[in-house]
């Protein structure tokens, strides 16, 4: 789990660093931003599951198609909500009954 875990951080800083690199090709990329956007919300969506990644996915749409918000480092951010701020969720005990017969 450590290993993917930080794989998931590792491939993330990437996506951010390409989404960022657009902001910094002048006329050009806000058009990448078009092509990147759905990209990334794909991507988003298959790197982390339930709820969380369908609502992570759109977000990152909407902040990479916006002008000016490329600057978010929204995959990194997923992945310390994630794994950092997120409530552990807990498991559940189940009690299984054995019979022991003489």
């Amino acid at each position: 789990m450590k290993s993917n875990k930080y794989k998931l951080l590792r491939r993330g800083i990437l996506y951010d660093l390409i989404g960022m690199t657009t902001m910094f090709i002048p006329i050009i990329g806000p058009f990448l931003d078009i092509i990147w956007a759905p990209y990334a919300a794909i991507k988003m969506n298959k790197m982390y599951d339930g709820n969380e990644g369908k609502i992570a996915s759109v977000i990152v749409f909407i902040e990479e198609v916006l002008p000016i918000s490329d600057f978010i480092p929204t995959f990194t951010l997923m992945w310390l909500y994630t794994f950092v701020l997120a409530p552990k969720k807990e498991s559940e005990v189940k009690t299984i009954k054995v019979e022991i017969n003489n």
